[in-house]
């Protein structure tokens, strides 16, 4: 009996221990689940949907363009019909608008205008109905992606033709009115890209704006003057702090999905994008249109990406 007793006082010294050790794991638990609850829907329902507008400043050696040229970059818009999808016709309608009121002087479209395959009834008709709403001083240029080639290629360049957007295919074209030119190139993953047959004819030392779909292409690029972009990867939607994105197409270095990237021998801006595909997800890796304003470099070994400055916007 006294032994009882005197074990008494441990076992409810024990007992309350427990009971802290209880509460304390509940509360955890309690707010894993709203953190949880809260990252699901910020990387469903809010960052998707939470575009960039990107503005850099690239200094090219020897510029002879016109001063403070304003090129603007929109690519995987992955326009759908549902809203589940993040990209509807509306909202495109919308990001159209905001770039308009920059007033570019250019506009490229790197490509992947359709969600998946336009399973969910998107035509081209209607993405080219919203994209040629686009203006610029100096035209509107595109090169069409693997979901647009997986869709129907040829209708899509027919269409968006038709509203007023140039769609190059592996072609060099002059900026009107200037000694630019603009260089497109076709999609790697369908089997369309041929960077030498987009350079060809090119007059020697030409200033360029290079765009693409896959930035894989560019490595079959030779030394460039100018503006290099390219898309495709959407920064692979989620980037986490360390480790780089989560998914990269086709093998790509999960580090080098987004911003300035050296590739073979020249510099390339990376864009995020604007819509989403596979999964509509983005944590860390905002949706972006991007405003390129170029100039004579300062210093003779300034170049794109070396001296870029940038600012994210709302």
């Amino acid at each position: 009996m006294s032994s009882l007793q005197s074990s008494s006082p441990v076992l409810a010294k024990l007992w309350r221990w427990l009971r802290r050790l209880l509460k304390l794991m509940l509360t955890l638990v309690l707010t894993l689940v709203v953190l949880v609850a809260l990252l699901a829907v910020w990387s469903v329902l809010v960052e998707p949907r939470w575009v960039a507008k990107r503005t850099f400043d690239v200094p090219v050696p020897g510029w002879q363009g016109p001063a403070g040229l304003k090129v603007v970059v929109a690519s995987d818009w992955h326009i759908a019909q549902q809203a589940r999808h993040v990209m509807t016709v509306q909202r495109a309608a919308a990001i159209v608008r905001d770039i308009n009121a920059t007033e570019p002087d250019v506009v490229l479209l790197p490509g992947d205008f359709i969600f998946g395959r336009g399973e969910d009834g998107t035509t081209a008709g209607q993405i080219a109905s919203v994209l040629g709403q686009l203006k610029a001083r100096h035209g509107v240029y595109a090169v069409l992606g693997n979901h647009d080639w997986w869709t129907n290629g040829p209708k899509l360049t027919e269409a968006l033709q038709a509203a007023g957007v140039r769609v190059l295919h592996n072609e060099s074209v002059r900026l009107p009115g200037t000694s630019v030119w603009v260089v497109g190139i076709g999609d790697r993953t369908t089997g369309h890209s041929d960077p030498a047959g987009a350079l060809r004819g090119l007059p020697a030392n030409a200033q360029t704006l290079t765009f693409m779909h896959d930035p894989a292409s560019a490595r079959l690029l030779p030394r460039g003057r100018g503006l290099t972009v390219a898309a495709h990867t959407h920064g692979g939607q989620v980037w986490l702090p360390g480790y780089g994105s989560i998914v990269a197409p086709h093998g790509w270095p999960r580090r080098q999905t987004h911003g300035w990237v050296r590739i073979g021998r020249r510099e390339v801006y990376i864009t995020s994008g604007l819509g989403v595909s596979i999964y509509p997800v983005r944590f860390n890796m905002r949706p972006e249109w991007v405003m390129f304003t170029l100039k004579p470099a300062v210093r003779p070994e300034q170049t794109a990406g070396s001296g870029a400055a940038g600012a994210g916007g709302g």
